[in-house]
């Protein structure tokens, strides 16, 4: 007897892919405004129906989509688009995801490199004077900024910056990344990073560079970048605006 189209997605090994592939469908529909101006998506049991999937199957792809900020889900009501748009989600697991960052989103400088005293961030970069190099800049996607970096290097490292035209004027934008000038100018590959990922109140002065208020919960990473002799070559200070990004990495089993 022939599988009907519920039996066939909703196997052992096909529920990722049935929900996937209408997540993506769903997605694209918001993005095209077809649910603007207070209009509801289908429901689980419309779209169930419609296409012969399971409620478990729709309800996973409305998961993803709420979880991206992409939707949102008034109980009782239904389910909504976000008229914002969707937040920035992009794998960020290992240095080549953010390396390749630029494929789809630019970068603003705000302050072209500097040499500056940062005591603190000269210590968390293991340096024996208190001056670095810096350099700020934002993150767009889709034309709305969803991140603001303070990036300090050592200044041997860091004067090289002072030689790169594009981030040299404030308010340019660019399809770059500086962790790529970064392993240029230490002509070594970036070996990985120490991470740190923590919830703060937003920072007075950069509040309005990511559109939210002084004291609103903002997501900070840092990172310390070092080559493959634990050299370090980069402090990044990270901030974004929760409502426009989605930090999200895939973890494995440990091999026994």
């Amino acid at each position: 007897m022939a599988q009907n189209l519920d039996d066939r997605l909703d196997t052992a090994s096909s529920p990722p892919v049935a929900y996937r592939v209408l997540a993506d469908r769903l997605r694209r529909d918001v993005r095209n405004q077809r649910y603007t101006g207070g209009k509801r998506l289908p429901t689980e049991a419309e779209l169930s129906a419609a296409l012969g999937l399971s409620r478990q199957t729709v309800r996973r792809a409305f998961q993803e989509l709420v979880a991206e900020g992409v939707v949102y889900r008034v109980p009782g009501r239904g389910t909504f688009a976000l008229e914002h748009g969707p937040k920035y989600l992009r794998p960020s697991g290992s240095i080549e995801d953010l390396m390749t960052i630029a494929v789809d989103t630019e970068l603003e400088v705000v302050e072209p490199p500097a040499v500056r005293v940062e005591l603190e961030a000269a210590g968390r970069l293991g340096l024996e004077t208190d001056y670095v190099v810096t350099v700020t800049f934002r993150r767009f996607h889709e034309g709305q900024p969803f991140c603001v970096t303070k990036a300090y290097l050592p200044v041997p490292l860091g004067r090289g910056l002072f030689d790169v035209a594009e981030l040299s004027e404030a308010r340019a934008r660019q399809q770059m990344t500086v962790l790529s000038v970064v392993q240029s100018l230490a002509g070594t590959p970036i070996a990985g990073a120490d991470q740190s990922i923590t919830a703060v109140p937003a920072p007075a002065g950069l509040c309005e560079e990511i559109d939210v208020v002084p004291g609103e919960p903002v997501l900070r990473i840092d990172r310390v970048y070092f080559d493959a002799d634990h050299r370090v070559l980069e402090l990044a200070v990270n901030y974004f605006n929760p409502a426009r990004y989605s930090y999200r990495f895939r973890m494995g089993a440990s091999q026994q």
